[in-house]
């Protein structure tokens, strides 16, 4: 969401801070603005809308000063114009916050009665006033910081330039990530490593009720109880290269073609090919003694985790409870001191799944975090991670992270069907020989189906409605399917279990209403068939994604047909996956719509 950067530098910070803006558009924003404090004053630069904008009002406006703040505002509270774009300016204070600050109301109402004007309709300004009252109270700056945030309630980190203290910034964590980087006389924070990443790999990541005084050689750092304390120091990995679409017209149409390149990175962690068994886990969850198996994520991360979940029952014979962890956290849920807890996140900031893993390790669960992020504020707090290597996803549609996400939780279900002895040695051989094949099928569909997908595309450009539907594995890819199209194409779309078809959904099909049925010729396939027929006795206009054998067995006439390989039910479901990506990325093309940052949305979502 909102993206933060600063830094305390020895030349002039102003390009620098725009170009590590450039490196957080991907988590989505709608205005951008920096603050520097140059020959003495505090001055800066907003502008709604793309970084564009604000670098043409750089141009007619330069920003001179060797220290400097900047933000990408994803809005929450007041629309997103100019006039709610940070940094926020009270009295040679300037703000940058990610987050909420959920007792805004009470402490504007109070701000306000001591005569304080607000000049925006956002949440933040109201830390920028409360530093701006203990100053005048005759506090000297940490005195102020330390007041102002045992005032607030809610998520937030945030970065604050003093007008009379041009030698050092001011930042917070209390949710949101943030990380302060060290170089050669300078310092650095930024609420991403991908940020830090071109000034420097030496990184401190705060912790919740962390906040720190970032000086340009050093920083000090206090706890929520204003105590000194040590941060440790680590090396980042994050590529200091920025991120490019290559020969794609946008990084999601990039994103699903590396898809086998990844999965098969991915894989190679996981199994072993010479052997064509499962790698060895080094894991802090023994599989073998846990008694059930509890997932939560949100989003794409969350459908994935619901196929993981069919995996986990049938190879591993384990129970899985999933919920979306906006749900968990506030469900009080009773939890097995035999279980253990898996947290997929492709950001692993996300917060609603972070509060749920703290709720979890709260009550003695070993968890384990299934993340493309390493460095992130879930993988460190989890007992063990489990990386799925998909390299950087910039498109905030997920695509590459799902399917490296299922590949994942495939290898794992495999290695606990081992661990609990529920796979004979002969069965796990059979299965993993079928992951290491998927590589080759998978590039092998994304070459075929390219121009099928684009003519049926464009009709489906014009629908208002789509319905998808599928059985087992296929029911979370139906609500995969619709999630991809609305989300980059505003199409209304919903995605059912196809037998529940009759129980509602069924109302809404007519020659007008598009229904995208996901058949993989499997157990349920005839069951799947049946509901077919169903939507073909109301007029219903049938997209089928099927395979071989399934395109032999229907005998339905439909608007398209999408033949797919037939492959073994644990690799369906990421072969399936394909269609419906592309199918809601070109769905996108011809309605024109912006595909990589769809309005409203952000690619990490750190608030709730």
């Amino acid at each position: 969401m909102c993206g933060i950067v600063g830094i305390v530098g020895r030349r002039s910070v102003s390009q620098r801070l725009l170009e590590a803006l450039k490196r957080l558009e991907y988590r989505g924003y709608d205005s951008a603005g920096l603050a520097t404090i140059s020959e003495g004053t505090l001055v800066r630069c907003r502008a709604q809308g793309k970084l564009v904008n604000l670098e043409m009002r750089m141009r007619e406006q330069p920003l001179n000063g060797i220290i400097g703040i900047g933000h990408t505002r994803w809005a929450t509270h007041g629309a997103p114009t100019e006039r709610n774009a940070h940094p926020h300016m009270v009295d040679g204070i300037a703000v940058v916050h990610n987050g909420i600050i959920e007792n805004f109301a009470e402490l504007k109402a109070a701000l306000e009665e001591t005569g304080a004007n607000f000049e925006t309709d956002t949440d933040s300004e109201v830390v920028a006033h409360l530093l701006a009252k203990y100053r005048r109270e005759g506090m000297n700056s940490r005195e102020a910081m330390y007041e102002m945030l045992k005032r607030l309630r809610g998520a937030f980190c945030l970065a604050i330039l003093l007008q009379d203290d041009p030698s050092t910034i001011m930042a917070a964590r209390n949710g949101p990530p943030l990380a302060i980087g060290r170089g050669d006389g300078e310092m650095f924070i930024g609420s991403d490593p991908i940020t830090l990443a071109p000034f420097t790999n030496e990184v401190t990541y705060l912790i919740d009720g962390d906040w720190a005084i970032v000086g340009n050689t050093d920083v000090s750092i206090f706890d929520a109880r204003g105590n000194a304390v040590t941060r440790p120091r680590c090396t980042s990995t994050a590529s200091a290269d920025r991120v490019t679409k290559g020969h794609y017209s946008h990084f999601m149409e990039k994103e699903i073609h590396e898809q086998p390149d990844v999965i098969g990175r991915a894989l190679a962690r996981y199994v072993d090919s010479s052997s064509d068994l499962v790698a060895p886990l080094s894991t802090g969850i023994d599989f073998a003694k846990v008694a059930s198996l509890m997932i939560s994520a949100c989003g794409t991360a969350y459908l994935a985790g619901l196929v993981g979940k069919y995996w986990f029952e049938r190879y591993a014979r384990l129970p899985v409870e999933i919920d979306v962890a906006s749900e968990f956290r506030y469900r009080e849920i009773p939890l097995s001191p035999h279980a253990a807890a898996l947290f997929i996140s492709q950001s692993g900031e996300t917060a609603d799944t972070l509060a749920s893993l703290r709720y979890c390790k709260g009550h003695g669960l070993k968890v384990g975090a299934v993340v493309n992020t390493s460095e992130s504020t879930i993988a460190r707090e989890a007992d063990t991670i489990f990386p799925i290597l998909a390299g950087p996803e910039i498109g905030v549609a997920s695509t590459k992270a799902f399917t490296c996400q299922l590949t994942v939780l495939a290898a794992l279900a495999l290695a606990a069907g081992k661990a609990r002895g529920t796979l004979t040695a002969d069965q796990e051989r059979q299965l993993v020989k079928r992951l290491i094949d998927m590589p080759s099928i998978v590039r092998e569909v994304l070459q075929n189906i390219q121009s099928q997908i684009q003519l049926l595309s464009r009709e489906l450009s014009e629908s208002p409605h789509v319905l998808f539907i599928g059985r087992g594995t296929s029911f979370p890819l139906a609500m995969e399917g619709a999630l991809k199209l609305k989300e980059i194409s505003y199409i209304h779309a919903e995605g059912y279990a196809a037998g529940e078809l009759k129980h509602g959904p069924i109302a809404l099909v007519d020659k007008n209403v598009p229904v995208i049925i996901i058949a993989p010729y499997d157990q349920v396939f005839e069951k799947t068939v049946s509901n077919m027929q169903e939507v073909a006795a109301r007029g219903g206009q049938i997209i089928l994604i099927t395979d071989e054998r399934g395109a032999a067995s229907s005998k339905l006439e439909t608007m398209h047909t999408i033949v797919l390989p037939h492959v073994d039910e644990i690799v369906a479901p990421i072969i399936f996956a394909l269609p419906l990506q592309l199918i809601a990325y070109h769905v996108a093309v011809f309605k024109g719509t912006d595909i990589d940052q769809p309005r409203n949305l952000a690619k990490s979502v750190t608030v709730e």
